[in-house]
């Protein structure tokens, strides 16, 4: 998939009204992915992203502290200046493309990564340990 591909399918899933808008959701979603995600994964998804995409995520320095699901969406509402809601819509609509893009397996492996609280904002239910 190309980057411009990418952009469709974020302005598509969002409903947002220009491409411009798309690729701001899509760089801000993406960039705080990139400081979210550490490891094999994190190269798996950059190698399956478009170029443009992928050096997004991978100029990002990864957190020592990862966030929540929540706390992500809320860093992310506090960078962009943007209201919880619309941060929240714009996260969903970048990462159910990104999901596309990752394949079940990967993604798995990604929502296994992360804190809790993800796998909402990749449209899948949220993984739990059996007790």
């Amino acid at each position: 998939m190309t980057f411009e591909h990418m952009l469709e399918k974020v302005r598509y899933e969002g409903a947002y009204p220009t491409r411009e808008r798309a690729e701001e959701a899509v760089r801000l979603v993406v960039a705080g992915l990139g400081r979210q995600l550490t490891g094999d994964e994190r190269v798996e998804l950059a190698a399956r992203l478009p170029l443009e995409a992928a050096r997004v995520l991978t100029e990002q320095i990864p957190d020592t502290q990862p966030l929540t699901g929540w706390a992500f969406v809320k860093d992310l509402a506090a960078r962009s200046g943007a209201t919880l809601a619309t941060t929240r819509w714009d996260t969903g609509s970048v990462l159910a493309t990104v999901a596309a893009l990752a394949g079940p397996e990967l993604l798995t492996r990604i929502l296994r990564r992360l804190p809790s609280g993800y796998a909402l904002l990749f449209g899948r239910a949220e993984l739990t340990q059996a007790a």
